[in-house]
């Protein structure tokens, strides 16, 4: 923690609620010179300027008085959906991202967390190849994945929630050090977000060192890969008749747990469907509500780590709100963090242990 005011912070702050510099001099009742004086360092802030920047972005005073806030490498930052996203949302999701880094610091220094098991997988020019030596390394074999969420956190992935109530920010990832991040949209159905989860760990293992991302190229990729990672060849083959409806496009999909569109794209790329096929039933399944929804869909997956880690927290009477102070974040900002990945709290016993987690 520093005694200074640190413009890097409010800079973060503002972009986080989505305002311009002189939406934040309009909110605050301050002078649009005055805000770019002070983001460029130019200008020391008054107690009552503070105060009312604190207010005007309901961030704690806190929070513009700790050290420099973690700057991601926004080139090596894998987003879906790029050309859609406005500058303000591209930002805000960034600034979640920081603000993300920050609280896995956090649990970090209270908790001992998965290690990072991943491979690098950029040599590998085919998606399929690659999906099935992924699987081949964490002991898959060809069975469905039963969490996808668990299963990115037991081999060191830190996953995290994007409170962005907009259907052009579907998730991103990045790596920071040694450190995989993925953010998901959990606005979207919750067989979007699996698909989104293996989507991004394609960006994890074969783009880390691609460089600027994403090209269409590399989302191409990311989209056979995980299509191939959930949906493996050998185990979907043998199990679909030879002529195919979207009766039955609509019961396969919830032995992979995938939305129906994926599964026409997956039964498509294998050659099971025609091209013809394949758009005939991606339009009667737009019929009957599955392009912008997934209709008696799945339940939404939880993340074991954040759930255990709640837990403990709330069994020692540390609440969320207490949790947000020690990072000097808003609790909406928190909550946006966790928010449907943690699932139902159980406070447990006092001789309870915790399975997985283990305090530093």
């Amino acid at each position: 923690m520093i005694t200074k005011f640190n413009p890097k912070r409010l800079i973060l702050a503002r972009k986080r609620r989505r305002l311009t510099g002189k939406d934040l001099a309009t909110i605050a009742g301050i002078s649009a010179v005055t805000i770019s004086r002070v983001e460029n360092g130019d200008n020391e802030p008054d107690e009552g300027t503070i105060a009312r920047l604190g207010s005007a972005l309901n961030y704690p005073q806190g929070f513009f008085f700790a050290d420099d806030p973690e700057e991601l490498d926004t080139k090596a930052v894998s987003f879906r959906s790029l050309t859609k996203m406005s500058a303000k949302e591209r930002d805000a999701a960034i600034a979640a991202g920081c603000l993300g880094v920050q609280l896995s610091d956090w649990l970090e220094d209270q908790f001992s967390l998965p290690d990072t098991n991943l491979i690098d997988l950029s040599y590998e020019t085919d998606a399929e190849a690659a999906a099935g030596a992924l699987r081949a390394f964490w002991g898959l074999g060809e069975k469905p994945i039963g969490n996808m969420i668990g299963l990115l956190e037991v081999h060191g992935v830190r996953v995290f929630s994007l409170s962005e109530a907009t259907k052009t920010v579907d998730a991103f990832s990045f790596w920071r050090d040694d450190r995989p991040f993925v953010f998901l949209n959990n606005f979207k159905t919750a067989e979007h977000s699996i698909y989104d989860s293996a989507h991004e760990l394609c960006h994890l293992v074969m783009h880390r060192h691609a460089g600027a991302q994403p090209s269409r190229a590399a989302e191409r990729e990311a989209n056979q890969f995980a299509s191939a990672f959930l949906m493996p060849a050998n185990d979907v083959r043998p199990r679909m008749p030879k002529f195919i409806t979207v009766d039955i496009i609509i019961r396969a999909k919830a032995r992979w747990r995938v939305s129906a569109m994926a599964m026409a794209y997956r039964l498509h790329s294998l050659g099971m469907l025609s091209e013809w096929q394949y758009k005939s039933a991606c339009i009667e399944l737009g019929r009957r509500g599955y392009r912008t929804g997934e209709p008696n869909g799945i339940e939404r997956e939880t993340s074991a780590i954040l759930r255990k880690v709640l837990s403990h927290l709330w069994g020692e009477r540390t609440t969320k709100r207490e949790i947000a102070g020690f990072l000097h974040l808003p609790q909406d900002e928190l909550e946006g963090l966790i928010w449907g990945l943690a699932g139902p709290i159980v406070r447990p016993g006092r001789d309870s242990e915790r399975p997985g987690l283990r305090l530093v």
